[in-house]
Parts: C-alpha cells; structure tokens; sequence
C-alpha cells in the first residue's frame, strides 16, 4: 500500500525501463494491484516500446485530460489502465497495469489541470482499494506543475548510473527534489565504477536499491524485443524483486514517520 514516484535525469538513466521491471516484480498479495503510470511530460515510451505500437494511441493521459473537463475522472482512469501481467489463461490475475503516458511533448500543456487531482487519484487507489502506485516521472516530471505527484508520494526514488557522467547529471535533480519533498533516494543502475556508499558521499542521499545494466534484458522492456525463454528469472528480474520488497519497506517507513510526526503536532497544538 504505498505510492512510488521515480525522477530521472539527463543521459537517459533508465526510468522507465526499471519502473517496469519493478511493475512484473513488485510482491503481491491475493486481490491487490500494481499500477505504474507514464507521467513524464516529455512522452511516455512503453506504448511503442514494450507494446510495440500494438494499441495505438487509444489508452492514456490524454483522455483523462478530456475527462477531467467532462468530470467523469474517476470513472475514465480505471478505462485508461492495460492489463501486462503475464498470460496465464482466463484464471490469471489482473494485477499489473499500466496507465501510459502522452506520446507527444506536445501535450504536455494540455495535462496541467490533470496533474492535482491524479496525484488525489493515486492516494486514494492506495488508500481505499490497497493498492501500489508506481509514477514515472521522467526526466522533468518531478519538477513544474506534474511535481504535485512527487509530493503525494511515499517515497521519491531519483535513478542514476553510477558513473561519473550519471552522478553529475543526477546532482541537479536530486538537490531541488530534496527541496521540495525531502527524503529522497537513488535506485542505481550499476553500469559504472562508484560503489553505493561512494554515491551517497557525492550525492548526500541514500542508495535505496540497485539494479544490474544487462542491455539485453533492458530492452525487452524499452524496446519490445523477444523475451528470452525463463525470462522472470533474467538478472534484472531477479534484483527487480528484492528491490521492490526493500522499496516498500521504506514507503511504508516513512508514511509511519509522517502521520506521527502529524500525531505529535496535533497533540501539542491541543496542549496549546
């Protein structure tokens, strides 16, 4: 029951691509979901990527802007979402879904009244219907009016490769991100030198989780190619689980630090 918003950089870090390896991850339980929504202003990439065109243009973002204007929000975001959980005949669970993002920069502007009550959206998927929200925020998502979603999250998540190009790319991000909501963490994808405790000298955040750079298994999830036979058991998957479990042990974390600090405030201001 948490809300995970991921923040990427320049250079391409791999957001999306590690957002959707969480998704086909993620734990869990009988009856609960995982959503990961595209939310990068700069355009989503899994319809023509993962889905390879497959549906067009028909799911996503832009729609809910529409509705929005029709007040009909809530009913059209659930008509929004595709199903990617693994086909296993009519039996298999419906649990990992995905709400793409716009496929056009272009629309980006069109969004700005969608942005506040999609962030209502998620908090009330998690709360009401305990389920996860996965956001991926892209390169410029975690800032400007779409930044709304990084402060409704749990937790905010900056992926950076742990070179020194990705490490000078991420320093930017991650300082306005801690301006903003505080507390934030660096996913690694480990394609360079710099071991975790070296990044959180740089960058002064903590490294929450790692993933493995396995190209081939990136772009089975970036670009639709072939998926390999056992492929839920390809590196990448494999970290992709023990990293989501250690990912929603820190949402969990810090939402319990959050509603005692309020408890606390609450209690002083009575006394007052």
């Amino acid at each position: 029951m948490a809300v995970i918003a991921l923040a990427g950089c320049s250079g391409a870090p791999g957001v999306t691509t590690s957002a959707l390896a969480l998704l086909l991850s993620w734990p869990l339980e009988p009856g609960r979901k995982m959503i990961l929504a595209e939310c990068d202003p700069d355009g989503g990439d899994v319809l023509f990527g993962l889905l390879q065109g497959t549906l067009g243009s028909s799911y996503g973002l832009p729609n809910l802007s529409v509705a929005a204007r029709a007040n009909e929000f809530g009913e059209a975001f659930w008509r929004q979402l595709i199903d990617l959980s693994a086909d296993e005949g009519e039996e298999s669970p419906r649990d990992r879904m995905l709400l793409p993002g716009i496929h056009d920069p272009g629309q980006a502007a069109s969004l700005t009244p969608v942005w506040k009550p999609l962030g209502a959206m998620f908090r009330g998927i998690e709360t009401h219907h305990a389920h996860d929200v996965l956001i991926d925020l892209g390169r410029r998502g975690a800032v400007g009016p779409s930044g709304v979603l990084a402060e409704q999250a749990d937790t905010v998540l900056v992926v950076v490769r742990n070179t020194l190009r990705g490490v000078q790319a991420a320093t930017g991000p991650v300082r306005e991100l801690e301006e903003r909501v505080g507390d934030v963490g660096l996913l690694v994808v480990n394609q360079g030198p710099y071991p975790a405790g070296e990044l959180e000298r740089l960058l002064e955040v903590p490294v929450v989780a790692q993933l493995p750079y396995t190209p081939l298994d990136a772009r089975v999830l970036s670009d639709g190619d072939e998926q390999p036979r056992k492929f839920a058991k390809a590196p990448l998957l494999r970290a992709a689980r023990t990293a989501s479990a250690v990912i929603a042990q820190r949402a969990v974390a810090r939402r319990t630090r959050l509603v005692q600090g309020r408890g606390q405030e609450q209690e002083v201001s009575r006394a007052w």
